[in-house]
């Protein structure tokens, strides 16, 4: 027999917004040189969010290292991106982890890197993590790449195949070494393919918890950009019709439906382990937090 709901389990029936629920797990990716909008960052974000640090170029190894300095001391997990591709040698790994953890960043992104060729003697991320530099230096967190579309440099040539044995490979060596993983996804604009993707990485064993790449607020045209330059896929069709459209070029482009469609999964498909948003402010800081204000409400 069912129950009535008390006034208090009614109250919060009616109160409870998945959405706003599931921004609440956010990250937000910013580059070294974004560094500039600390202040923004410290008004729109609750203390402990982490802020990832992307590493676009080489050159700019220094300047993440000064920026993972800043979000720490201002109360934020900083999570550096240690791209394969853009480390030279086993001392340049041991030099540059052993400064980030110095700097108390316990949390990072080990991927491959997009370089079309390494700089260096690595050009995959499990080439680095099984160097142990990483849990010589006290890093208890790691994330890798997910790539729910594919990853148009792997999978043109070696097939969908290859991605999956590589999640594989690097979740069996997380887990091996008692790191606490997960996977962080390139962004795309619709949540069908994240759980048709997540449903096979959970029947291959995968079970990593996932946090989806979305992009913030922007205008088409910036969207369009963006998808065409990380090989975005299947599900920016809809973002390139409206291009096609020229007095579209400049609407903004909201992800209402997208993380909707996420929370509806995080809610009511658990075992996807969709476990939050990793947001991409390509669009511009402003018009991002000013559309997660109203989403959060």
């Amino acid at each position: 027999m069912n129950l009535p709901m008390t006034s208090s389990q009614a109250a919060t029936a009616m109160t409870f917004n998945p959405t706003s629920t599931f921004l609440s797990q956010l990250s937000i990716e910013i580059t070294a040189k974004q560094i500039e909008k600390l202040a923004l960052l410290q008004s729109n974000l609750v203390p402990g969010a982490r802020v990832f640090i992307a590493l676009i170029d080489p050159a700019d190894v220094d300047a993440q290292l000064a920026a993972a300095r800043q979000l720490k001391s201002a109360g934020f997990i900083a999570v550096p991106h240690v791209p394969a591709r853009f480390v030279i040698d086993r001392a340049d790994l041991d030099r540059r982890i052993g400064n980030l953890a110095a700097a108390g960043v316990t949390e990072m992104l080990v991927l491959g890197g997009g370089a079309p060729q390494p700089i260096g003697n690595y050009d995959a991320a499990m080439q680095i993590l099984e160097t142990g530099v990483f849990e010589a230096n006290g890093i208890t967190r790691i994330g890798i790449a997910g790539h729910p579309e594919g990853n148009p440099d792997i999978t043109k040539i070696h097939g969908e195949a290859v991605l999956l044995k590589a999640l594989k490979e690097k979740q069996a060596y997380l887990k091996d070494h008692k790191f606490d993983g997960f996977i962080a996804t390139q962004f795309l604009f619709e949540a069908a393919p994240v759980a048709k993707w997540a449903e096979r990485l959970r029947s291959e064993g995968i079970d990593l918890p996932i946090h989806v790449g979305v992009p913030g607020p922007a205008t088409i045209k910036t969207l369009v950009k963006y998808a065409a330059m990380c090989g975005v896929g299947n599900s920016a069709r809809f973002i390139r019709k409206q291009a096609m459209n020229l007095t579209k070029l400049l609407t903004v482009n909201t992800p209402d439906d997208f993380v909707a469609g996420l929370a509806d999964l995080h809610f009511n498909r658990p075992e996807l382990g969709i476990a939050g948003p990793h947001l991409y402010p390509f669009g511009g800081f402003d018009k991002l937090f000013d559309w997660l204000a109203t989403a959060r409400r």
